[in-house]
């Protein structure tokens, strides 16, 4: 099974997770141009592609859509209200409607041999969801876009090979930031997305033996960056009731303009 961020962050998203014979992309909220020169540095191309799970119709989760079904025919999985959302968004041109598969949170599904759950999570799009991604016994998921955690999230997350989580913003970076009021209170909100600090307190409930790898995804352009949400995190999970310290994990920032290692389990 292989993990890779080709983009993560405010301006655009798209993770790759695949295994021997069925490859699949977590959104493709970049341009067509980007995404395939993201899956030919890992040996393949768009037409390889089996699906795209898409998390919410925000533009940076859904620009590269358009282009990867008219290309290429990929099947596109999302929530109804989701699709109903993306189907209704000229930007993204003509494209077949049929490619369409609504799924629902709490239900698997099967792509290939991967074995998907999706799970609700707050934010402020019509039916959002993460992802959480099986092949044989290893896991995966990505988990962006949230406003808040809570035990019904903290269960989906257990038991995990490696994870893709939000590590949105700096608190004060965005407070004292030149974002107007009502974003301000829309990003730290139960819908908005996840701190620094929300992040690292996250993952002390998640942390276990097996845990391979994290990525830390999602930055915002104007209220993080990369040493800093890297720092903040490891400083939650030292201080933190876990029985771990931060560096008996890999951990790293997913890059917003390039593609992260590639996570082999």
């Amino acid at each position: 099974m292989r993990f890779v961020s080709i983009a993560s962050g405010s301006s655009g998203n798209c993770i790759y997770i695949g295994s021997e014979r069925t490859h699949i992309l977590v959104d493709a909220g970049i341009s067509n141009k980007r995404i395939e020169q993201g899956l030919n540095a890992i040996g393949l191309k768009g037409s390889d592609l089996n699906g795209v799970v898409i998390t919410h119709e925000h533009s940076d989760h859904i620009k590269g859509i358009g282009v990867l079904a008219r290309k290429h025919g990929v099947p596109i999985y999302a929530t109804r209200e989701t699709l109903d959302e993306i189907a209704s968004k000229t930007s993204l041109g003509e494209y077949p409607k049929e490619l369409f598969h609504p799924i629902s949170p709490d239900v698997e599904f099967s792509i290939g041999d991967l074995e998907i759950s999706p799970f609700s999570i707050d934010h402020d799009a019509a039916n959002p969801v993460a992802y959480r991604v099986k092949n044989g016994r290893k896991s995966v998921a990505v988990a962006t876009d949230m406003g808040h955690y809570d035990p019904y999230i903290i269960e989906h997350l257990q038991g995990l090979d490696a994870l893709l989580l939000e590590s949105n913003h700096d608190v004060n970076m965005l407070q004292t930031g030149p974002y107007p009021y009502y974003l301000k209170r829309r990003i730290l909100g139960d819908h908005g997305h996840l701190s620094n600090e929300n992040a690292g307190r996250l993952l002390n409930y998640i942390l276990h033996d097996q845990m391979k790898h994290i990525l830390l995804g999602h930055l915002s352009k104007e209220n993080n960056y990369e040493e800093l949400a890297y720092e903040t995190v490891r400083l939650e999970i030292d201080q933190g009731d876990c029985p771990y310290r931060a560096g008996d994990f890999p951990i790293d920032v997913a890059g917003r303009d390039q593609m992260s290692e590639i996570v082999n389990l």
